[in-house]
């Protein structure tokens, strides 16, 4: 079973699979500071100064000014702001996921391209082909 699990670890495949982890993880950052720090200021700007990491629905039926004064508190809350936030982020993620396939496709298109792989039949197999084919129409 060690032997098994060793073979498994050492393919590539699986190493590939741990970069892109690691990678996509340090991409969330990136995004999470983008989308924090850069877009939603943006946004709050025009929808007057709103904070969306903020905005929130309290069930508890108590007051708090922040998100973070109703979460200490234990009160529970509907977080739609996080959500937005959230959403976002995501939408941020599969744009650039998009865009990268795409690419990627475009070149693999490119390297795969019919003219250039197209084999020209040979004229002696094009005759032959005639040849079968008049005989098969003299035979019916």
């Amino acid at each position: 079973m060690f032997n098994e699990f060793k073979n498994f670890i050492a393919r590539g495949n699986v190493i590939d699979l741990a970069v892109g982890m690691i990678v996509g993880a340090s991409f969330t950052t990136i995004v999470k500071s983008l989308v924090g720090d850069i877009i939603m200021p943006v946004i709050g700007i025009f929808t007057d100064g709103i904070d969306f990491s903020n905005m929130y629905i309290n069930l508890s039926g108590g007051e708090y000014e922040t998100l973070k004064q109703a979460q200490e508190a234990g009160a529970a809350t509907i977080n739609y702001g996080l959500f937005v936030n959230a959403l976002v982020h995501f939408l941020i993620i599969a744009l650039v996921i998009f865009f990268l396939v795409k690419g990627i496709n475009a070149v693999k298109d490119k390297a795969q391209d019919p003219a250039d792989t197209t084999v020209k039949t040979p004229q002696d197999i094009l005759l032959l082909k005639e040849i079968r084919d008049l005989l098969a129409k003299q035979s019916q």
